[in-house]
C-alpha cells in the first residue's frame, strides 16, 4: 500500500523541434535525419513535441480544398519508427486505430491483463513483453502545418492525463485560409496543463512584412480556443494559450505555472543589408548578427510576443537554402541563374512563457533535405502531481499470479454447479468443521485422507 502524503512534483523532460520541409514527403532514406534531429544519440526525452510547416505544397488545390490526412499519417509513422525502433521496441503503427480524419488525440483505455502460467511467471522479468517506448498523444493538421506529441508510455500509464484538446487557426490570405496560420494542442498532466504552438507566418524580408506576421500572432492568441466539452464541464482546464499562465488543479489554486511553448516558421528576418548579413555569417559572429535579428527586436519593443523568452541563437541562420542537398545559402553574389534572392534569417525559431521551464539546449540540426534547417531545444520542467484522496493498493498480478486457497477453489467450483462429488463431500466438511478449515486435508490420485 502507498500513500501520498502531500502534493510533489517530478520533473519532465520536454524535447521541442520545429522543421519546415518545403512539400517533401517523407522517405526512408529520411530516417538517419530524423535520428540527428532528435538527438537520439543522447538521454531520451520523455516528451517529444514536434511542429512541421509546409508537409504539403501550399497549391491552390491543398489550401482551398479537404484535409487529406496522407502526409500526416506518414510522417507520424516515420516518426514513431524513429522513437521506438531507437530503443529496440517493435513498431507497426503508429497509434492503435488508424487516424480517421486530420484530427487525433490520445484516450486512455484501461488494457486487461493477460492471463498467465506459471510458468510465464517465472520468466516474466528474465523477458519483458516488448511494448512501445512512446505513444502518439495528440496529432494536429492544417494545410501544411503539423503537430504532433508523443510521451514515454511508462509516464502515459504514471500519470493523470487529461484534456487532451487541439485547435487550428487559418490566417493566411483573405485573413482566413490555412496556407499560414497555427496548430496547437492543450493537455493536463497531473495537475499542470501544457500548451503546445506551432505556426507559420507570413513570409517576405521588405520593410512592413514583421507587421503583417505581428498581426498573425494577434489572431492566433485571439481566435484559438480549447472549449470544454459536456463530458468535462465541471472539470476546469484553460480555454486559451494564455489562459494556461494560471492554471492549476491542485485545490483550485491559480498560481504562477507557465506550460506554454510557441515555434514554428516565424519567418522574421534581419533588419540588415544581404552582403552584411553574409559577412557577419562567414565570421561566425551570431552575437552580432543578433542585434539585427527582427524577433528579438519586435518582442523587446513590443511588436509581438513581449514577456517571452528565447535561448541565445548560437547558430547559423536556418533559412534560406540553395536547395535540397545544399549547404549554400540562396542568392548572394554571384547568384546562379533562376534562384531567389534572400538574405539569411534564423526563421525557424522556439519560445516559451513563463516561470516554471529551464531550456537545457537549443541547436539546429544539419539535415539537407529541404532548404530550412530544423531547429531543437531540450526543456525541463516541473509537473505538480495532485495529492491522492484514498490510498492506492499496488497490484502485484503481472509480477506473480495469486495462488487462491483450497477453500476458494471449492467456493468457486460450487458456485459454477461443478459435479464432482468429492469437492462436494470436501466444502460439506470444510463448513461443519468448529473453525470452518480443515485442519489436514490432502487430495491425490487416490482419495482424500
Amino acid at each position: 500500500m502507498e500513500m501520498d502524503p502531500g502534493t510533489s512534483t517530478s520533473e519532465l523532460r520536454i524535447f521541442v523541434g520545429t522543421w519546415n520541409v518545403a512539400g517533401r514527403s517523407p522517405v526512408g532514406s529520411l530516417a538517419v535525419d530524423l535520428d540527428e534531429w532528435l538527438n537520439l544519440k543522447d538521454d531520451a526525452a520523455d516528451m517529444y513535441v514536434l511542429g512541421f510547416q509546409e508537409i504539403v505544397p501550399l497549391r491552390a488545390r491543398n489550401v482551398i480544398g479537404a484535409e487529406d490526412p496522407t502526409e500526416a499519417r506518414n510522417w507520424n509513422q516515420l516518426i514513431g519508427k524513429a522513437l521506438n525502433e531507437k530503443f529496440g521496441c517493435p513498431w507497426l503503427t503508429p497509434i492503435v486505430n488508424p487516424i480517421s480524419s486530420e484530427n487525433y488525440h490520445y484516450v486512455q483505455v484501461s488494457e486487461p491483463e493477460p492471463e498467465i502460467t506459471r510458468e510465464q511467471s517465472r520468466t516474466l522479468h528474465e523477458k519483458p513483453r516488448s511494448v512501445s517506448k512512446y505513444k502518439l498523444m495528440a496529432s494536429k493538421k492544417m494545410v501544411g502545418v503539423f503537430i504532433t506529441v508523443w510521451m514515454k508510455s511508462e509516464l502515459v500509464k504514471k500519470y493523470d492525463i487529461s484534456n487532451v484538446k487541439v485547435c487550428s487557426v487559418a490566417c493566411g490570405i483573405m485573413g482566413y485560409l490555412g496556407n499560414k496560420g497555427s496548430v496547437s494542442v492543450s493537455m493536463t498532466i497531473e495537475g499542470t496543463s501544457f500548451c503546445f504552438v506551432v505556426a507559420h507566418l507570413a513570409s517576405g524580408e521588405k520593410k512592413g512584412d514583421e507587421g503583417r506576421r505581428n498581426h498573425q500572432v494577434a489572431e492566433i492568441f485571439k481566435r484559438t480556443s480549447f472549449p470544454r466539452s459536456p463530458s468535462n464541464d465541471d472539470i476546469p482546464h484553460p480555454l486559451t494559450i494564455l489562459g494556461h499562465e494560471s492554471q492549476s488543479k491542485i485545490n483550485q489554486i491559480s498560481k504562477p505555472i507557465s506550460r506554454i511553448f510557441w515555434f514554428g516558421d516565424l519567418n522574421y528576418r534581419l533588419y540588415l543589408e544581404d552582403n552584411s548579413a553574409r559577412q557577419l555569417i562567414r565570421k561566425l559572429d551570431w552575437r552580432a548578427l543578433q542585434e539585427f535579428d527582427q524577433l528579438r527586436m519586435e518582442r523587446e519593443y513590443g511588436g509581438a510576443f513581449q514577456g517571452w523568452m528565447e535561448g541565445a541563437l548560437e547558430f547559423a541562420p536556418t533559412y534560406k537554402y540553395s536547395s535540397s542537398n545544399c549547404n549554400r545559402y540562396s542568392g548572394g553574389l554571384p547568384s546562379r541563374s533562376g534562384e531567389k534572392q534572400r538574405t539569411p534569417a534564423w526563421c525557424d525559431r522556439i519560445m516559451w512563457y513563463g516561470k516554471g521551464v529551464t531550456q537545457l539546449s537549443y541547436f539546429r540540426s544539419e539535415s539537407k533535405f529541404s532548404d530550412h534547417r530544423p531547429v531543437s531545444a531540450l526543456f525541463a520542467t516541473q509537473v505538480d502531481v495532485l495529492q491522492s484522496t484514498n490510498p492506492r493498493m499496488v497490484s502485484i498480478h503481472t509480477v506473480l499470479p495469486i495462488i487462491p486457497t483450497l477453500k476458494e477453489i471449492v467456493q468457486r467450483d460450487r458456485d459454477e454447479e461443478a459435479s464432482s462429488t468429492l469437492l462436494s463431500m470436501i466444502l460439506k466438511d470444510i463448513e461443519e468443521s468448529p473453525t470452518g478449515n480443515a485442519s489436514c486435508i490432502d487430495i491425490d490420485d487416490s482419495g482424500c485422507s
